[in-house]
This record gives C-alpha cells, structure tokens and sequence, in this order.
C-alpha cells in the first residue's frame, strides 16, 4: 500500500519556491500541549535556545507585527515596541490568530503567513547553524539556517527577550 503523501504548508512550500534548505520535525501533540515546551520534550536531542517560537502581536502604530524568539526565553514587549517603532505592543488576540495570518495557535509559522508582516528575530539565532520553527501546522516543524529564516521573513535582527525566571 502506498505511503500517504502529506500536504505542503504554505511555509515548506515558500521554501522550496526560494530553494531553501530545510529539514522537516515530525512530532507529536495534543490540544494540552501546543506550547515550545511540548515541542521540546518531543526534539529531546536539539538545544532549547535552538528551537524558536513564534508570537504575533500588535503595535499601536505599525499595526499586526511577527516576533521570533528561542523557546528557553520571553519576550519583552517593551523591548519590541521600542525596535518595531510603536509606544506599545499587545499579544494579537487568539480568536483573530488563524484570521489573520492563516495558521492556528500550535501550528503558526513566521513563514507563509497571509500577509508579510513586519517580523523581528531575535538576535541569538545567529549563534546556530540551524534553527528550528513551526512548520505551518501542529506536530510539524522546520529546521534551517538563521539568514535563510530572515531572507525567507524580511525579518530584522534584535534583542526583544529576557530569560525565563
């Protein structure tokens, strides 16, 4: 019997139309467990600070804004106010999340969203050779290199967190 054949997220498939290098994580999940934390328990063998969540907030100037930052931190949003060019910046509502940039909480990639917004990297990306992100859905996420993630995003490289307490 064949094997099932997955569809492409819009993330792998914009990869792959920039002919970018990238290896697919496949783990497990469930709707208790969608945070980085799961993700971790999953890829035991990659560095935490390797493995990059993504946030969508919103600036009371610039309007719905990215933030790629490493699982073992926070994010500051004063600190990302201040880079982004607004006074202040709120997480982006859940209910408008999959609305607003085609991918659900668990599942949302900086990469392929409906819309290029503006995106932020955290600065400690570029101490890897590779960094992991949501792929586009749950249970799947990407691994590639940090200047690949800002071509592929537009993104600009900042400090925007602190470390967990």
């Amino acid at each position: 019997m064949a094997k099932k054949k997955e569809n492409k997220t819009n993330a792998l498939r914009k990869l792959e139309q920039q002919k970018i290098a990238y290896v697919e994580h496949h783990y497990e999940w469930s709707e208790e467990h969608l945070g980085a934390e799961a993700v971790l328990q999953q890829l035991p063998d990659k560095n935490p600070a390797q493995i990059f969540k993504t946030i969508v907030a919103v600036g009371n100037v610039t309007g719905v804004l990215v933030a790629i930052v490493p699982s073992d931190r926070v994010i500051d949003l004063k600190k990302l106010a201040k880079v982004s060019g607004n006074k202040r910046v709120e997480m982006l509502p859940l209910d408008v999340l999959e609305s607003t940039t085609g991918y659900i909480r668990g599942g949302c990639s900086p990469v392929g969203m409906k819309k290029q917004f503006p995106t932020f990297l955290e600065e400690s990306a570029t101490l890897f050779e590779t960094v992991i992100v949501s792929a586009g859905r749950r249970g799947l996420q990407m691994e590639l290199a940090p200047f690949d993630l800002i071509k592929v995003t537009k993104a600009h490289l900042v400090s925007i967190t602190n470390k967990k307490s």
